[in-house]
């Protein structure tokens, strides 16, 4: 004759591991486990900071390419640009030098004359 303590258990056991294996846990009752845990809300973040952050980087790089490849090859490159067609026009009329990009150009060229100046001090 079978153990009815013994038949309670396995139906118990058996119980867990279906749930188990539907991807439930089981926690003992007085343990911390992963339900005492409670994941954190995501937070909803605005796009804005992260459009301005695109577009400073833009800026910086456009700032970049105009002052490394000089005013008149820039230029030149624009004008190929806004006489293409498609995306081309697009990009040309992004690429345009503006303030902030001659700002941003400006500030590079004091950057490197002061680093320049410095260089030669320390030798």
């Amino acid at each position: 004759m079978a153990d009815p303590n013994l038949v309670d258990f396995y139906s118990r056991v058996a119980r867990f591991e279906r749930a188990r294996s539907s991807g439930y846990g089981f926690d003992a009752a007085g343990t911390l486990g992963r339900s005492a845990f409670a994941k954190p809300a995501r937070k909803r973040r605005s796009f804005l900071p992260m459009l301005a952050l695109v577009i400073g980087c833009g800026l910086l790089l456009k700032g970049t390419i105009y002052h490394s490849v000089g005013a008149a090859s820039y230029q030149d490159r624009v004008d190929a640009l806004l006489k293409g067609e498609g995306f081309d026009r697009l990009g040309g009329w992004l690429m345009q030098p503006d303030a902030v990009t001659l700002y941003i150009s400006g500030k590079i060229e004091d950057g490197l004359i002061y680093l320049h100046k410095a260089a030669r001090k320390s030798v």
